[in-house]
């Protein structure tokens, strides 16, 4: 099944980019995901198995270098359009 899922980290610690980005860095080493990052959260889409395990080994390595913080996830069905665009009247 293909999913949508929007992620927001909150690294609690003075250097809070390094852990983010290396979580980014780590998402984006899979070919066959697509990933969108923008200045709230990052949002991967693919098939459930594939971005549940590079999430997976993701959060394991930014819970392992961050030590603690909090790790949001929102999961939608399907493919959702990540350059949606509201026409603002």
């Amino acid at each position: 099944m293909k999913i949508t899922l929007e992620i927001s980290m909150y690294p609690l610690q003075v250097n809070y980019q390094t852990a983010i980005l290396g979580f980014i860095d780590h998402i984006t080493r899979n070919d066959g995901l697509k990933v969108k990052v923008n200045a709230l959260s990052t949002q991967v889409q693919g098939e459930w198995d594939e971005v549940f395990a590079a999430v997976k080994s993701g959060a394991e390595q930014f819970f392992g270098d961050a030590g603690r913080g909090s790790f949001v996830m929102k999961v939608l069905p399907g493919d959702i359009d990540l350059d949606y665009r509201h026409a603002a009247k």
